[in-house]
This record gives C-alpha cells, structure tokens and sequence, in this order.
C-alpha cells in the first residue's frame, strides 16, 4: 500500500507535515518531501525514511473523522503516541495499518508458538535415546 498521510510534528508548534508512506511487511515507511511542499509541480520525495516497524508497535488507536478527515494514533511500545490524518475518502489508512499489525503480530505468535513446540518435541525426543 503506498499513499499520502499526514504526521503531526513533536515539536513546539505540532505543525502537520505531509508524508508518502508506504505500508510494508515489517511496518510503516515514511518519506519526506525533499522541498516542502509535496502539492507543489515537480516536488520530489525523499529515499531516505523514517520506518516505523510493527515489532515496535502497541496499537492503532483514537479514530475521529472530523471536516473529511481522519485522524489516528500509532501507539508505540514505549508508550510514545505519533498522530495522523488522512482524507476520509481513499485508502483507510488507520484500518490498513491496524490491519497489518495485527497481521503481523498472529504471525509472530504462531512462529512462537511453533519454536517452543519444535524445542519441547526436540527434548522429548532427546531424552529416548
């Protein structure tokens, strides 16, 4: 998936930035505009970005939908909350990303899940010989 979102800075002024994301496997990455204004003719995106990936995320929370917008929370393990807004038509980017983490995390489960099976089998056979 790969659209257009807007992150609220963490700075003084909470100034909204617009951001190409592309939503991965692993988590979300998020790239500038190289020259401001992204609507702005011949405006190009940064390669280099900010990824945050699903192993360090808690959840996807405080959905609003004001004036034609949505706007979301990405709760970070460490407590740290990142909003966003994007348009209400279009990709629902906070049910995207909610669902591939929740994608994500039954995966690491069951490959948890399957490793601790392996390592029980694995001693239980070690103990007949």
């Amino acid at each position: 998936r790969d659209g257009l979102l807007e992150k609220r800075s963490s700075g003084l002024l909470q100034l909204w930035k617009r951001k190409r994301c592309v939503l991965t496997e692993e988590g979300l990455r998020l790239h500038s505009c190289k020259d401001g204004g992204a609507d702005a003719p011949g405006s190009a995106w940064s390669t280099k970005a900010k990824e945050l990936r699903f192993e360090r995320m808690a959840t996807v929370d405080c959905v609003e939908y004001k004036r034609g917008l949505v706007y979301f929370t990405v709760v970070m393990a460490t407590g740290k909350e990142i909003d966003f807004r994007c348009a209400q038509e279009g990709t629902a980017w906070n049910a995207e990303i909610a669902l591939a983490l929740v994608r994500y995390k039954n995966l690491q489960a069951v490959q948890t899940g399957r490793n601790r099976h392996l390592s029980t089998a694995h001693l239980g056979s070690a103990g007949e010989d």
